[in-house]
């Protein structure tokens, strides 16, 4: 039996209302287009990730045919879905990102189907499914640029936000146009560099704990000399979290192989794929963000605007850098874009406005 044929609202004895005749066309554009975004980003993919989107795809496609059935000869010519699904499909045509992911998840978050009488449970609940279906798919894409993406985010934020309060400060102390330029350089390149130091320490440092807790690969040699029958490599196991029956389970399994000699070190590969990256290249990435944030301040200064006029334009011109990196972040955490924005835009104003004070106290100390 069809979805159509279930839904109560379609067997109604009285004749549909222009008013929703409009809203079920709408529904029907919107599910083509959708159908058409999964298929551009399948389109994009390979493998596994192609194969749940045209599956994704096709699920809207039984969608598309409910409200065919339901419209019957009122469904008139094909129309294009709403600006937002229409949008999606651009970028997915275009680019096929995370980013197009990220947003996809959260339109199939605003499915209207949970409160529309023409939409049957199962149609609500397939739209709750998508946006989980699309949430794993875009995590596996958050997860592939996770450390690219904290280094960008972190430093270029702590660039605008950290420069512009020291501009801004240094500004209130009444000082020249010259010393603030100064500052602001000096601060620019202190920061990248301090940013650059702390990230390859950091990431030295988990990466030295990971290789302290890492299988010593010498402890495989050991392995085609132990007793078949009595040995201690379930105790491996057991120590590393398995349960006492599979960490024997799997050490009779690996005993096994290296006496066919089929085994490798599946272990040490196993323990060694966290995606920490290298401290170079983290340090390098951290310096840049930073670098690329903290001169935003400072080009006023640089094409000769002083006073009033230098910091105005500044805070302009942070704040529209203050709302692309929150709207980025929101935008692939699956959040709100102009809440996240608006919250970043608010943390950095209000560090810069703390130190205009501060700065203005202390040049009326010192004068």
């Amino acid at each position: 039996m069809s979805e159509s044929t279930t839904n109560g609202s379609a067997s109604r004895q009285e004749p549909p209302s222009q008013r929703e005749l409009r809203r079920w066309r709408g529904y029907l554009a919107d599910e083509r287009a959708e159908a058409a975004v999964y298929r551009d980003l399948a389109g994009r993919r390979s493998g596994e990730e192609r194969d749940i989107l045209l599956a994704l795809a096709e699920a809207e496609k039984r969608h598309e045919s409910h409200w065919i059935a339901l419209l019957g000869d009122d469904a008139g010519k094909p129309q294009h879905g709403d600006l937002r699904t229409r949008l999606l499909g651009w970028l997915a045509r275009r680019f096929g990102s995370v980013f197009v992911l990220a947003l996809v998840q959260r339109a199939e978050s605003r499915s209207p189907y949970a409160t529309e009488r023409a939409a049957t449970e199962r149609m609500a609940a397939d739209e709750q499914i998508h946006e989980e279906v699309v949430r794993g798919l875009a995590a596996r894409g958050r997860n592939r640029l996770s450390g690219t993406f904290r280094a960008a985010v972190f430093g270029a934020n702590d660039g605008l936000v950290s420069n512009l309060a020291l501009v801004i400060g240094m500004s209130a102390t009444g000082v020249g146009n010259g010393v603030v330029l100064a500052a602001g350089l000096a601060g620019l390149l202190a920061g990248a560099l301090s940013m650059g130091a702390g990230e390859y320490v950091s990431v030295r440092s988990q990466r030295e704990l990971l290789e302290a807790s890492s299988p010593n690969p010498a402890a495989d040699d050991a392995l085609p000399h132990l007793d078949v029958d009595a040995n201690e490599l379930a105790l491996v196991y057991r120590a590393r979290g398995m349960e006492v029956g599979e960490a024997e389970a799997h050490a009779a399994d690996v005993l096994a192989r290296v006496g066919a000699g089929t085994y490798e070190r599946e272990a040490r590969a196993a323990m060694e794929h966290e995606a920490i990256g290298t401290g170079l290249g983290a340090a390098l990435s951290s310096f840049c963000f930073f670098a690329s944030g903290a001169v935003i301040p400072v080009l006023p200064y640089l094409f000769g605007l002083q006073g009033v006029a230098a910091l105005l334009v500044a805070a302009l011109l942070v704040g529209v850098a203050l709302l692309g990196t929150g709207a980025v972040v929101g935008l692939l955490s699956g959040g709100p874009p102009l809440r996240r924005a608006l919250r970043q835009l608010a943390i950095g104003y209000g560090a810069a406005a703390a130190t205009y004070v501060l700065g203005l106290l202390f040049g009326a100390n010192v004068g």
